[in-house]
């Protein structure tokens, strides 16, 4: 049994979370087999759990430690928790890149701006065509999402084929993009699916998805009826919203300006591949700073909150010249991701300030979402008639209640979340390894380990200050008087009037005169003894353990 090829599943990011997507599949004898990489994306930071990070990638270890089995990296979309991690990480994979033209073109920007070689992207065809990666064929089959020229992995093994859907809804009528095709789907299962690895992002939503159709109506009224200057925010990867609501603003007799480096890259990656033909004219920020309020729409970035993205900075001050006053509009039409409620109202609340109009989709008027609902899900199980469902791009209780909808339908469903090696090759899936995962940050232009300890020192820093303890050590060992103290986010004074760092330096004196010959000859026990005096200050003093850097001189007679 041991020595049989085996057919493997392995998430790195992307199950067990909602962001960070990456999945290895594997075919051949157990350690040996080829492997394919399905998409690398990225997940965002947020202040309370990784303060000053700027994205995080998946921790690929695994995967180069076993760099001479990858075949090929394919990408199913260019959202970017999908494809957001190929310029960060290419240069530690080094393989060729599979994706449809919209998507590649998106993959080429980031590699350029890396500085790294675009044309180890490949551009795929749509199945039937399939690309061979060592025991594998693999094709891209067109799917609806909220972003144009999505696919689902048709991908096919000795041990039988697998459909990997990415993201995915049932939308026959997406607006922009290849609208969901029920032949193709049912061509593609007509062979016999193995394993159907299914996105499970809206498996708790019991309504029958709305098609990106159903959002443009609404918003025509919506721009009509507003007074001052009107702006939208979405996700600036749903192209077709950008065109539905810069048609709406056209249709009102309004200038369009589209704000935010994000929104002009897909729009103009759209147009460039001939997805976007229709889009109204748009006129740059510094023509919109000359058209009258009642005649100009901005279509902005920063749908969730993000700081430096042109929502939140509109909401506080100007941006680009332009600045939000009484009686303007701001739409929000996207949905806020779980955890980024609070930086989203924070935006809001800002707006409500400067008497702006915000309106929501509360009412389910001005968004629709991208992925498939449970009924959703439940067509796809019956359309691909898939032997095992293996839920991905969810958290575990997205993921357990999916097997749950599998495993009622009468299919086999199997938790598998990040790090959980499966085979998928026998009668049954079952559990092979578990693979050690985790993320890793860029910090500035660094790729730090999630363990490595400067986050966790960043945080440790921010819930309870720093202190910084200079002192002197004269070539007999002796500790000089003047020990000097320094804080940072601390309480400057305490007891009314007495100074923190004073009431350290004075407890340090005192303890520091009483050190042997041998404790001063000791950096490192010199140090635990400095430490642990400034911590029983503070905590004294203000009940805080802070984090303390010791800086020790020693004084040479030469």
């Amino acid at each position: 049994m041991s020595g049989r090829d085996r057919l493997i599943y392995l998430p790195l990011g992307g199950a067990g979370e909602i962001g960070m997507n990456a999945y290895v599949y594997g075919y051949g004898k157990p350690g040996k087999e080829r492997l394919i990489l399905v998409d690398l994306g990225i997940a965002f930071p947020d202040m309370d759990t990784t303060p000053g990070v700027d994205i995080i990638v998946p921790d690929i270890t695994w995967l180069t430690e076993n760099l001479n089995r990858l075949e090929a990296v394919f990408i199913t979309h260019g959202h970017e928790d999908h494809v957001g991690g190929v310029g960060h990480l290419y240069p530690q994979i080094k393989k060729p890149i599979h994706c449809r033209a919209f998507t590649a073109n998106l993959a080429r920007r980031k590699l350029q701006e890396k500085g790294q070689d675009p044309k180890v992207v490949h551009t795929a065809p749509s199945f039937p065509q399939m690309i061979d990666a060592g025991p594998f064929k693999v094709g891209f089959l067109p799917v609806s999402h909220s972003i144009p020229e999505s696919n689902a992995l048709v991908i096919d093994s000795p041990a039988g084929r697998i459909i990997h859907t990415g993201d995915f809804k049932i939308d026959r009528s997406p607006v922009v993009g290849q609208p969901f095709s029920d032949d193709l789907w049912a061509e593609a299962a007509r062979p016999g699916v193995r394993a159907l690895v299914c996105d499970s992002t809206n498996v708790f939503s019991k309504n029958e998805g709305r098609s990106e159709a159903e959002v443009a109506p609404n918003l025509k009224p919506l721009v009509q009826s507003a007074t001052g200057m009107f702006v939208a925010t979405t996700f600036a990867s749903n192209v077709a919203r950008l065109q539905s609501l810069a048609i709406a603003g056209e249709a009102a007799g309004r200038s369009i300006c589209l704000m935010g480096r994000a929104m002009r890259r897909m729009t103009e990656a759209a147009r460039e591949e001939g997805i976007l033909t229709d889009f109204p004219k748009t006129i740059s920020p510094e023509e919109a700073a000359d058209i009258p309020r009642e005649n100009l729409m901005l279509i902005v970035t920063g749908s969730q909150g993000e700081r430096r993205a042109a929502s939140a900075q509109l909401s506080r001050g100007k941006y680009f010249g332009m600045e939000l006053k009484e009686g303007d509009t701001f739409l929000f039409s996207s949905k806020t991701i779980p955890g980024n409620e609070k930086e989203v109202a924070r935006i809001m609340n800002n707006l409500s300030e400067l008497g702006v109009d915000v309106v929501t989709d509360d009412d389910g008027l001005y968004h629709v979402s991208g992925h498939a609902n449970r009924p959703d899900l439940e067509f796809m199980h019956n359309l691909t008639q898939p032997q095992i469902v293996v839920p991905m791009h969810g958290e575990h209780r997205h993921l357990r209640e999916h097997a749950k909808v599998a495993d009622a339908g009468g299919r086999i469903g199997i938790v598998a979340p990040n790090g959980t090696m499966i085979d998928l090759a026998g009668n049954e899936p079952r559990v092979v390894d578990h693979v050690e995962t985790g993320r890793t940050y860029l910090d500035g232009s660094a790729l730090v380990g999630q363990f490595d300890g400067v986050v966790r020192d960043r945080i440790r820093m921010a819930l309870n200050g720093h202190v910084v303890v200079a002192v002197m050590v004269d070539d007999d060992n002796e500790i000089l008087e003047d020990t000097w103290v320094d804080i940072r986010g601390l309480p400057e004074q305490v007891r009314g009037s007495a100074s923190l760092a004073d009431i350290m330096e004075e407890h340090l004196a005192g303890q520091l005169a009483r050190v042997n010959t041998r404790t001063a000859n000791d950096d490192e026990a010199l140090e635990g003894l400095i430490v642990k005096g400034v911590r029983k200050v503070a905590q004294d003093e203000i009940g805080k353990r802070p984090e303390v850097t010791v800086l020790i001189t020693r004084l040479s007679a030469e």
